[in-house]
């Protein structure tokens, strides 16, 4: 049976990063705008970035990136916990933008609030497609996720190189040096001076091994 196509390591890791990056630029911009009132103006223009309006977005972002970048770290297990908290990123993003996409008063009123110190609106809430977007990359999180962990399967261990040398030590013995058993014989090469002198000393030759 054919196993389900995946992305490589390396293009899961920028693929992640580029939905992080995207992410956190959805949230920089404006995402809702609006006008309160004050005793000396009568319309004051509010307008709300989504960093502000949803601060969950530009932290789930962060977190993506974050994660994308150990992917191409850790081994067997810490790949699931990596991809785990990759999709948990993609669902706070997108929760949280929906959230203001669905109902932006609540955010607009606090702005307004900071801005004129009384929570009326004068004006209605004008929404951007910023919100929209968010929320569309956050479920894109998700599904890139459940991709790359369909992929990952076939993918081998980030520490094959120091899995490598643990094995050429195992087979060596310890500290690279023979095992027991090995069967190498002692050239002359091999005699240390302090060998040679003691091996003439009782009237052998230092040689003759």
């Amino acid at each position: 049976m054919s196993r389900t196509a995946g992305p490589s390591r390396r293009t899961a890791i920028w693929v992640l990063l580029l939905l992080g990056g995207a992410t956190l630029a959805a949230a920089v911009p404006t995402w809702l705008s609006t006008t309160g009132a004050t005793p000396l103006d009568p319309q004051v223009e509010v307008a709300v970035a989504g960093t502000a309006a949803a601060p969950g977005v530009s932290a789930s972002a962060l977190v993506l990136v974050a994660a994308a970048l150990a992917l191409g770290l850790v081994g067997r297990v810490g790949r699931w916990v990596v991809l785990t908290v990759a999709a948990a990123s993609g669902v706070v993003a997108a929760v949280s933008a929906l959230g203001v996409a669905l109902d932006p008063e609540p955010s607009a009123r606090s702005a307004v609030a900071d801005a004129t110190g009384v929570t009326e609106l004068t004006a209605p809430v004008t929404l951007t497609v910023a919100p929209w977007l968010a929320a569309v990359l956050g479920v894109a999180t998700v599904l890139t996720v459940v991709w790359v962990a369909v992929g990952s399967r076939s993918w081998s261990g980030a520490s094959t190189r120091h899995e490598r040398a643990t094995s050429t030590d195992a087979a060596t013995g310890t500290a690279g040096q023979p095992a027991p058993g090995a069967g190498t014989a002692t050239t002359a090469d091999e005699i240390t001076d302090h060998d040679a002198w003691d091996a003439l000393s009782r009237g052998e030759d230092p040689t003759d091994r």
